[in-house]
């Protein structure tokens, strides 16, 4: 059984935002808007993340427009913000690099 996730705050939350650049705190979410080359780049990267958030078994809120996704995070358990959520913004910024790089290989 998993340990009940711990809320982050104050400083500690401030900390986990100023590593996580294009991230802000809104109504009690981590929030970011990436912005990829076109629409199958923005859905490649969206299936990336959604493998890993099945093996996190921690899932986003977010809405895809062409090229943008719009990415809200919390945990619900725990009424906000949590080491979960700044480990997923985390690995979605490395996810979003890739596929910048891959399209500008490709």
């Amino acid at each position: 059984m998993r340990t009940a996730p711990v809320l982050l705050a104050g400083e500690a939350l401030r900390r986990a935002l100023d590593d996580l650049p294009g991230w802000k705190l809104g109504g009690g979410k981590l929030q970011k808007e990436f912005r990829f080359g076109d629409f199958n780049a923005a859905f490649g990267w969206m299936a990336r993340v959604a493998l890993l958030a099945e093996r996190m078994d921690h899932h986003p809120e977010w809405r895809n427009i062409w090229n943008r996704v719009s990415v809200a995070l919390h945990t619900h358990d725990a009424g906000g913000v949590t080491k979960r959520d700044i480990d997923m913004a985390a690995a979605m910024d490395r996810y979003a690099a890739a596929a910048s790089a891959d399209s500008r290989a490709g």
